[in-house]
């Protein structure tokens, strides 16, 4: 199990040669590549060589002792009713899937689509989605990575479930895509309680098959908080996750995706928390291993 946190606020603060100093300075195995900001027309790998940028990234970061094992596609893929957005994101989410896959990145978390008709019509709709990426996926070498994810109800002002929010639509959609060379399934522990569901529950309906990524981080079951695990404000139990991710003897990574811990240290200080993360990373995953079946 590598240890692994996104890059986006360190790079952002840092920028990314100062960035990866950093992190492989706090001791992490790996890095999980942030492109969110690829929904943005002027984003900078939106307007160059993809595969060059791609190449001398991992260069740097493999003569630092890092590798790339996860990545982040643009968030959202698709919105409701902007045709302009939608016409241009399906080009850049495939860039972004080249980009994680010449990285060396195992999977690429390409969040599912919250269509605006629910149910079947849902389903169909990602799985076109998916279907038409997958073969970006086959060609370089990296799997996509379906999320759990959570809507909000504007007009009663609270989190809901949406598209794959618990861990049986995630086997579903994964069972039915039914091409393990090209999916996998990314749980968002913080995800599952926002819409009722404990995250070692979901680890378990998932299983050993079907999970082989993680995006880890703590809040209090009320907001999206992103934090690191023990936070204060956090309220999620994690000797039952260590526990659960042990006991079905979970093969993939540790990747943090708690950034938000992070926004509130300047960036004069930010090796600080990042070895902070890291260190407790570490504890989290002897936790695991100690759970794991006596063989």
């Amino acid at each position: 199990m590598l240890l692994s946190t996104q890059t986006d606020n360190v790079f952002a603060k840092c920028g990314i040669d100062e960035g990866l100093k950093v992190f492989a300075a706090a001791g992490y195995d790996a890095l999980d590549y942030s492109m969110f900001g690829m929904t943005n027309d002027d984003h900078f790998l939106n307007n160059c060589d993809v595969e060059a940028f791609a190449k001398e990234l991992r260069g740097k970061a493999e003569a630092l002792g890092l590798v790339f094992n996860q990545a982040h596609a643009p968030f959202p893929c698709w919105r409701n009713g902007d045709e302009a957005y939608n016409a241009k994101m399906p080009a850049r989410v495939a860039n972004a899937i080249r980009i994680a896959g010449i990285l060396g990145a195992k999977s690429i978390v390409v969040h599912p689509i919250a269509y605006i008709k629910p149910g079947d019509a849902q389903k169909a709709f990602n799985f076109e989605f998916y279907r038409s990426i997958e073969p970006v996926a086959l060609e370089y070498g990296t799997k996509i990575a379906l999320e759990n994810m959570w809507g909000y109800d504007n007009r009663r002002g609270y989190i809901m479930p949406n598209v794959c929010s618990f861990g049986r639509d995630l086997c579903e959609y994964y069972d039915e895509l039914a091409n393990p060379a090209a999916y996998t399934v990314c749980l968002d522990l913080g995800h599952c309680g926002l819409v009722g569901e404990e995250p070692d529950e979901a680890i378990r309906v998932l299983g050993h098959d079907r999970l082989g990524a993680l995006h880890i981080h703590d809040n209090n079951y009320k907001a999206d908080s992103h934090t690191v695990p023990y936070d204060p404000s956090g309220r999620m139990n994690w000797d039952n996750i260590t526990r659960a991710l042990g006991e079905i003897d979970y093969q993939g990574d540790f990747t943090y995706e708690a950034d938000n811990f992070l926004g509130r240290i300047p960036a004069g200080e930010i090796q600080t928390g990042v070895n902070y993360m890291a260190a407790l990373g570490r504890r989290l995953m002897a936790k695991i291993d100690a759970a794991r079946p006596k063989k």
